[in-house]
């Protein structure tokens, strides 16, 4: 590993006749195989972060940016997601960001999680799909993120069948990035997308009493 490191740094000639390959490889292909699936998913810290730091790379290159977050409602009042408060003031600035939250207020009145599927859960979930769909066929954004898209499936908010529709639909039109964020991910998908990248738990100050922290988490 060292001595990559060291070609690397001293731009050994190895190290650029494999970048020239991949640059060349890269000219090579047209304008939607320059355009990929990213998967983010695990049981550790930093799926929609990712995301969300990938959303303002983007926007400080001038491109569009249409986020797309499943289960992830609120009253309207008591916004409990700290990166929507910013994006839309970005958005208010004339920044090229779209938002759409969709779910049902799942803090009960007491600050407790409300667990469990209601019809009205779904029937959210069915509305993001829409959405997505909808900007999937436009295609006017250069990024699209799907926050929470896997964990949807994997809670039976949504069926896996649908995420794999997504995917193929994508690939009919491939005119932007598209990235995907849940907990547990399958074969299927696996085969599907263009990068995954795991998000593992080694250590956690969940462990240690430290709760979820506005700013931080959330």
């Amino acid at each position: 590993m060292d001595d990559k490191i060291k070609e690397v740094q001293s731009g050994g000639s190895k190290f650029k006749e494999k970048m020239l390959k991949t640059i060349e490889g890269y000219k090579s292909l047209t304008e939607e195989q320059k355009n990929c699936i990213h998967l983010y998913f695990g049981y550790g810290k930093g799926k929609t972060t990712a995301a969300m730091g990938l959303a303002i790379r983007a926007l400080g290159a001038g491109k569009k940016v249409a986020i797309v977050q499943f289960d992830k409602g609120y009253d309207g009042v008591n916004e409990h997601y700290s990166e929507r408060i910013i994006l839309r003031k970005l958005a208010a600035d004339g920044y090229p960001v779209k938002l759409f939250p969709s779910g049902c207020e799942r803090m009960n009145a007491d600050g407790t999680f409300r667990f469990g599927n209601t019809v009205e859960d779904r029937q959210e979930a069915q509305r993001a799909l829409e959405i997505v769909n909808d900007l999937i066929t436009t295609g006017e954004q250069n990024l699209l993120i799907l926050d929470e898209v896997i964990a949807a499936a994997a809670y039976n908010l949504i069926k896996r069948a649908n995420v794999e529709s997504i995917i193929d639909l994508f690939r009919e039109n491939q005119r932007f990035e598209l990235v995907m964020t849940g907990h547990k991910i399958w074969k299927e998908i696996e085969d599907k997308v263009d990068l995954i990248t795991e998000m593992k738990k080694v250590k956690h100050y969940f462990d240690a009493g430290i709760p979820a922290r506005q700013g931080i988490e959330f």
